[in-house]
C-alpha cells in the first residue's frame, strides 16, 4: 500500500526538496503540499493523507493548532501527523504531542531518518525513539505543569500486563524490544498496547506516553521492569 503524505511546511524549497524525496520511494508518494496550518488541515481531508509532515511555525495559523485540527476531526482519525523542529524547542513539541502528533524529528534530520519515520508513523510504530527523543519526552512530559497532570484513576481499567506494557512503550522501547523482555511475542506486546489505548482514548502509541508521564505511571529517571 503506498503511503499518502501531505507536506506542511511554509518554505517552498524544504517542500520540494521533500516531495522530491518521497515521490522517489516506491511505498510513498506526496498527495499535496500547504504552506500554512489551515491548508494543511484542510488538505489532509480532501486528499486523504495517511501522514502529514508538519512545520510547527507557520503562517496564520501553526503547526500545533493544525495538529490539533485535525486530532478533532472524527473523518481524519486515521491521519499521523509527523512534526518537524528543532530539539531545542522542548515546548513547542509537548505541545505538538498533547495535540495529537504522532512523532517528531529534527529539521537537520538525514534523508534515511524522514522515509524511516514516514513508514513508522504510518504503521502506528510511533513515538520515534532515537535517544535524543526519548531524552526529550522524559524530561518535558515527566515534569508536567500541576494543571497538566491527569488523574492517574484513570488507569484503573488496565490490567497488569497493560500497564506494564504501556510504561515500556512511553520509555520508547519497540514492540520487538519489549517482546524480549517479557517473554512474549511482538503480536501480544502490540495486541497489549492497542487494549490501553482503547481503554484510555489514546489515538496512537505517542498519546498512550503522554498519558503514561501525565499520569505518573512512567518518571524520568525511573528503570522499567
Amino acid at each position: 500500500m503506498t503511503i499518502r503524505v501531505l507536506l506542511a511546511d511554509d518554505q517552498a524549497l524544504l517542500r520540494g526538496t521533500f516531495r522530491l524525496l518521497i515521490d522517489a520511494q516506491p511505498d510513498m508518494e506526496v498527495v499535496a503540499e500547504a504552506s500554512n496550518g489551515r491548508e494543511a488541515a484542510q488538505r489532509a481531508r480532501s486528499e486523504r493523507a495517511d501522514v502529514v509532515v508538519m512545520d510547527i511555525r507557520m503562517p496564520e495559523v501553526d503547526g500545533i493548532e493544525a495538529t490539533r485540527l485535525i486530532g478533532q476531526d472524527e473523518d481524519m482519525a486515521g491521519v499521523k501527523v509527523l512534526v518537524l523542529t528543532t530539539f531545542e524547542e522542548d515546548e513547542f513539541v509537548i505541545e505538538a504531542l498533547r495535540a495529537g502528533a504522532s512523532g517528531f524529528l529534527g529539521k537537520g534530520v538525514e534523508p534515511a531518518q524522514l522515509l524511516d519515520a514516514i513508514r513508522l508513523v504510518a504503521a502506528d510504530e510511533a513515538l520515534l525513539s532515537p535517544a535524543a527523543t526519548k531524552g526529550l519526552i522524559a524530561r518535558v512530559l515527566a515534569q508536567p505543569s500541576p494543571g497538566d497532570l491527569v488523574d492517574p484513576r484513570r488507569l484503573a481499567t488496565l490490567t497488569p500486563r497493560e500497564r506494564e506494557v504501556m510504561a515500556l512503550v512511553a520509555t520508547g522501547e519497540s514492540n520487538d524490544d519489549i517482546a524480549e523482555r517479557l517473554f512474549v511475542t511482538p503480536v501480544t506486546v502490540k495486541t497489549h498496547a492497542n487494549r490501553a489505548m482503547a481503554k484510555l482514548g489514546a489515538r496512537d502509541r505517542a498519546q498512550l506516553v503522554v498519558i503514561a508521564y501525565e499520569t505518573g505511571l512512567v518518571r524520568a529517571g525511573e528503570p522499567q521492569g
